[in-house]
Protein backbone atom coordinates (compact mmCIF):
# COMPACT_ATOMS: atom_id res chain seq x y z
CA UNK A 1 0.00 0.00 0.00
CA UNK A 2 1.51 3.31 -1.09
CA UNK A 3 0.38 6.66 0.30
CA UNK A 4 1.18 10.20 -0.70
CA UNK A 5 1.99 12.51 2.24
CA UNK A 6 1.13 16.17 1.63
CA UNK A 7 -2.62 16.87 1.43
CA UNK A 8 -3.26 13.13 1.70
CA UNK A 9 -2.10 12.47 5.25
CA UNK A 10 -0.92 15.94 6.31
CA UNK A 11 -3.09 19.02 5.79
CA UNK A 12 -0.34 20.82 3.95
CA UNK A 13 -2.55 23.41 2.25
CA UNK A 14 -4.01 24.70 5.51
CA UNK A 15 -0.56 25.06 7.07
CA UNK A 16 0.84 26.93 4.08
CA UNK A 17 -2.19 29.21 3.94
CA UNK A 18 -1.62 30.14 7.59
CA UNK A 19 2.08 30.78 7.10
CA UNK A 20 1.50 33.02 4.09
CA UNK A 21 -1.19 34.94 5.94
CA UNK A 22 1.12 35.54 8.89
CA UNK A 23 4.04 36.61 6.72
CA UNK A 24 2.15 38.85 4.30
CA UNK A 25 -0.99 39.88 6.17
CA UNK A 26 -3.05 38.60 3.23
CA UNK A 27 -5.35 35.60 3.16
CA UNK A 28 -5.83 35.35 -0.60
CA UNK A 29 -2.40 34.23 -1.74
CA UNK A 30 -2.65 30.44 -1.61
CA UNK A 31 -3.78 29.99 -5.27
CA UNK A 32 -0.83 32.07 -6.49
CA UNK A 33 1.62 30.21 -4.26
CA UNK A 34 0.26 26.86 -5.41
CA UNK A 35 0.50 27.80 -9.08
CA UNK A 36 4.09 29.05 -8.76
CA UNK A 37 5.05 25.99 -6.74
CA UNK A 38 3.59 23.62 -9.35
CA UNK A 39 5.54 25.38 -12.08
CA UNK A 40 8.80 25.14 -10.18
CA UNK A 41 8.29 21.54 -9.04
CA UNK A 42 7.81 20.64 -12.70
CA UNK A 43 11.34 21.93 -13.32
CA UNK A 44 12.62 19.66 -10.55
CA UNK A 45 10.81 16.68 -12.01
CA UNK A 46 12.31 17.52 -15.41
CA UNK A 47 15.77 17.51 -13.85
CA UNK A 48 16.37 21.21 -14.50
CA UNK A 49 16.54 22.30 -10.84
CA UNK A 50 17.45 20.74 -7.53
CA UNK A 51 15.10 21.23 -4.59
CA UNK A 52 17.21 23.81 -2.76
CA UNK A 53 17.43 26.01 -5.85
CA UNK A 54 13.75 25.49 -6.56
CA UNK A 55 12.74 26.68 -3.08
CA UNK A 56 14.78 29.87 -3.46
CA UNK A 57 13.55 30.64 -6.97
CA UNK A 58 9.94 29.77 -6.17
CA UNK A 59 9.87 32.08 -3.18
CA UNK A 60 11.59 34.88 -5.08
CA UNK A 61 9.09 34.56 -7.91
CA UNK A 62 6.19 34.60 -5.46
CA UNK A 63 7.45 37.75 -3.72
CA UNK A 64 7.93 39.48 -7.07
CA UNK A 65 4.39 38.57 -8.12
CA UNK A 66 2.93 40.29 -5.05
CA UNK A 67 5.06 43.37 -5.58
CA UNK A 68 7.91 42.70 -3.16
CA UNK A 69 11.33 43.20 -4.73
CA UNK A 70 13.69 41.16 -2.60
CA UNK A 71 17.37 40.33 -2.93
CA UNK A 72 18.70 36.81 -2.40
CA UNK A 73 19.25 37.32 1.31
CA UNK A 74 15.72 38.64 1.82
CA UNK A 75 14.25 35.75 -0.16
CA UNK A 76 16.21 33.30 1.99
CA UNK A 77 14.99 35.03 5.15
CA UNK A 78 11.36 34.86 4.02
CA UNK A 79 11.70 31.17 3.13
CA UNK A 80 13.44 30.39 6.43
CA UNK A 81 10.72 32.14 8.44
CA UNK A 82 8.02 30.39 6.40
CA UNK A 83 9.53 26.99 7.17
CA UNK A 84 9.80 27.83 10.86
CA UNK A 85 6.09 28.66 10.91
CA UNK A 86 5.25 25.48 9.04
CA UNK A 87 7.20 23.35 11.49
CA UNK A 88 4.68 24.40 14.16
CA UNK A 89 1.61 24.20 11.92
CA UNK A 90 1.55 20.69 10.43
CA UNK A 91 -1.52 18.65 11.34
CA UNK A 92 -2.86 15.28 10.25
CA UNK A 93 -6.30 14.99 8.74
CA UNK A 94 -8.78 13.49 11.20
CA UNK A 95 -9.15 10.24 9.24
CA UNK A 96 -5.45 9.42 8.95
CA UNK A 97 -4.57 7.49 12.10
CA UNK A 98 -7.63 5.23 12.01
CA UNK A 99 -6.88 4.35 8.39
CA UNK A 100 -3.20 3.67 9.02
CA UNK A 101 -4.02 1.53 12.04
CA UNK A 102 -6.49 -0.47 9.93
CA UNK A 103 -3.91 -1.01 7.22
CA UNK A 104 -1.33 -2.14 9.75
CA UNK A 105 -3.82 -4.44 11.47
CA UNK A 106 -4.56 -5.92 8.06
CA UNK A 107 -0.90 -6.84 7.80
CA UNK A 108 -0.18 -4.70 4.75
CA UNK A 109 3.26 -3.35 3.95
CA UNK A 110 3.06 0.46 3.76
CA UNK A 111 5.13 2.98 1.85
CA UNK A 112 5.12 6.77 2.00
CA UNK A 113 5.67 8.26 -1.47
CA UNK A 114 6.31 11.98 -1.77
CA UNK A 115 7.65 14.46 -4.31
CA UNK A 116 9.06 16.72 -1.60
CA UNK A 117 12.69 17.15 -0.63
CA UNK A 118 14.28 14.86 1.91
CA UNK A 119 15.23 16.22 5.31
CA UNK A 120 12.20 18.39 6.05
CA UNK A 121 9.79 15.72 4.81
CA UNK A 122 11.32 13.05 7.03
CA UNK A 123 11.11 15.48 9.94
CA UNK A 124 7.39 16.07 9.28
CA UNK A 125 6.74 12.35 9.14
CA UNK A 126 8.61 11.78 12.39
CA UNK A 127 7.21 14.78 14.27
CA UNK A 128 3.62 13.80 13.48
CA UNK A 129 4.11 10.20 14.58
CA UNK A 130 3.78 8.70 11.10
CA UNK A 131 7.20 7.07 10.83
CA UNK A 132 6.33 3.85 12.74
CA UNK A 133 3.56 3.05 10.28
CA UNK A 134 5.80 2.87 7.22
CA UNK A 135 7.98 0.02 6.05
CA UNK A 136 9.45 2.14 3.27
CA UNK A 137 9.72 5.87 2.54
CA UNK A 138 10.38 7.13 -1.00
CA UNK A 139 11.23 10.83 -1.34
CA UNK A 140 11.80 12.40 -4.74
CA UNK A 141 14.46 14.74 -3.41
CA UNK A 142 16.53 11.74 -2.31
CA UNK A 143 15.88 9.47 -5.29
CA UNK A 144 16.26 11.97 -8.12
CA UNK A 145 12.97 10.87 -9.67
CA UNK A 146 9.41 11.97 -8.91
CA UNK A 147 5.79 11.03 -9.46
CA UNK A 148 4.28 10.56 -12.03
CA UNK A 149 7.41 8.96 -13.49
CA UNK A 150 6.83 5.18 -13.48
CA UNK A 151 10.37 4.75 -12.15
CA UNK A 152 9.26 6.34 -8.88
CA UNK A 153 6.39 3.90 -8.44
CA UNK A 154 8.45 0.90 -9.53
CA UNK A 155 11.22 1.84 -7.11
CA UNK A 156 8.67 1.90 -4.28
CA UNK A 157 7.34 -1.52 -5.28
CA UNK A 158 10.89 -2.85 -5.28
CA UNK A 159 11.33 -1.47 -1.76
CA UNK A 160 8.14 -3.22 -0.66
CA UNK A 161 9.07 -6.46 -2.36
CA UNK A 162 6.05 -6.63 -4.63
CA UNK A 163 5.13 -6.30 -8.29
CA UNK A 164 3.33 -3.10 -9.39
CA UNK A 165 0.15 -5.09 -9.97
CA UNK A 166 0.21 -6.08 -6.29
CA UNK A 167 0.33 -2.49 -5.06
CA UNK A 168 -2.22 0.29 -4.66
CA UNK A 169 -1.29 3.98 -4.48
CA UNK A 170 -3.46 6.67 -2.87
CA UNK A 171 -2.93 10.40 -3.32
CA UNK A 172 -4.70 13.73 -3.65
CA UNK A 173 -3.30 14.70 -7.07
CA UNK A 174 -5.27 13.21 -9.95
CA UNK A 175 -2.48 13.44 -12.53
CA UNK A 176 0.59 13.01 -10.34
CA UNK A 177 -0.76 10.34 -8.00
CA UNK A 178 -3.73 8.49 -9.45
CA UNK A 179 -3.08 8.56 -13.18
CA UNK A 180 0.66 8.23 -12.61
CA UNK A 181 0.13 5.11 -10.50
CA UNK A 182 -2.34 3.65 -12.97
CA UNK A 183 0.02 4.17 -15.89
CA UNK A 184 2.83 2.54 -13.89
CA UNK A 185 0.70 -0.58 -13.41
CA UNK A 186 -0.45 -0.02 -9.82
CA UNK A 187 -3.95 0.16 -8.48
CA UNK A 188 -4.86 3.85 -8.39
CA UNK A 189 -6.98 5.72 -5.85
CA UNK A 190 -7.63 9.45 -6.10
CA UNK A 191 -8.31 11.07 -2.72
CA UNK A 192 -10.70 13.88 -3.68
CA UNK A 193 -11.26 15.53 -0.30
CA UNK A 194 -12.73 18.68 -1.84
CA UNK A 195 -15.15 16.89 -4.14
CA UNK A 196 -13.79 18.60 -7.25
CA UNK A 197 -13.90 15.57 -9.52
CA UNK A 198 -16.73 15.50 -12.04
CA UNK A 199 -15.51 12.38 -13.81
CA UNK A 200 -13.07 9.74 -12.62
CA UNK A 201 -10.73 8.47 -15.36
CA UNK A 202 -10.77 4.82 -16.37
CA UNK A 203 -8.64 2.67 -14.11
CA UNK A 204 -8.86 5.12 -11.20
CA UNK A 205 -11.03 4.86 -8.10
CA UNK A 206 -12.08 7.97 -6.21
CA UNK A 207 -12.68 8.35 -2.47
CA UNK A 208 -13.75 11.45 -0.56
CA UNK A 209 -11.81 10.49 2.56
CA UNK A 210 -9.57 7.80 3.98
CA UNK A 211 -12.50 6.35 5.90
CA UNK A 212 -13.66 4.96 2.54
CA UNK A 213 -10.35 3.27 1.77
CA UNK A 214 -10.71 -0.03 3.70
CA UNK A 215 -14.01 -0.89 2.03
CA UNK A 216 -12.59 0.01 -1.38
CA UNK A 217 -9.55 -2.21 -0.87
CA UNK A 218 -11.67 -5.17 0.13
CA UNK A 219 -14.32 -4.73 -2.57
CA UNK A 220 -12.37 -3.50 -5.58
CA UNK A 221 -8.85 -4.83 -5.13
CA UNK A 222 -9.63 -8.29 -3.79
CA UNK A 223 -8.57 -10.00 -7.00
CA UNK A 224 -5.40 -8.13 -7.95
CA UNK A 225 -3.33 -8.71 -4.85
CA UNK A 226 -1.73 -6.46 -2.28
CA UNK A 227 1.81 -5.90 -1.03
CA UNK A 228 3.50 -8.68 0.90
CA UNK A 229 1.93 -9.51 4.24
CA UNK A 230 3.84 -9.32 7.50
CA UNK A 231 4.50 -12.85 8.70
CA UNK A 232 4.14 -11.98 12.38
CA UNK A 233 0.87 -10.09 12.12
CA UNK A 234 -2.59 -11.52 11.81
CA UNK A 235 -4.59 -9.84 9.05
CA UNK A 236 -7.99 -8.44 9.90
CA UNK A 237 -9.43 -10.33 6.92
CA UNK A 238 -8.74 -13.53 4.98
CA UNK A 239 -5.68 -13.66 2.74
CA UNK A 240 -5.07 -16.52 0.32
CA UNK A 241 -1.94 -16.78 -1.79
CA UNK A 242 -1.11 -13.14 -1.28
CA UNK A 243 -4.49 -12.01 -2.57
CA UNK A 244 -6.75 -9.71 -0.54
Amino acid sequence: MCLDIDDTLIDCTAAIRRSLHILTGRGDLWPLWDLITEEHVALVVAGELDYATMHQRRTGCFLAEIGILADAEQVSSFERRRRELLDHSWQLFDDVLDCLEWLRAAGLMLAAVTNASGAHQRKKIADLGLAPFFDHVAIAGELGVAKPDPVMFHTVCLGLGCAPAQAVHVGDKLDTDAIGARDAGLGAVWLDRDGIGERTPDGVHRVAGLTELPELLVSEYATIGVPAQRARETPAFSVRNGVL
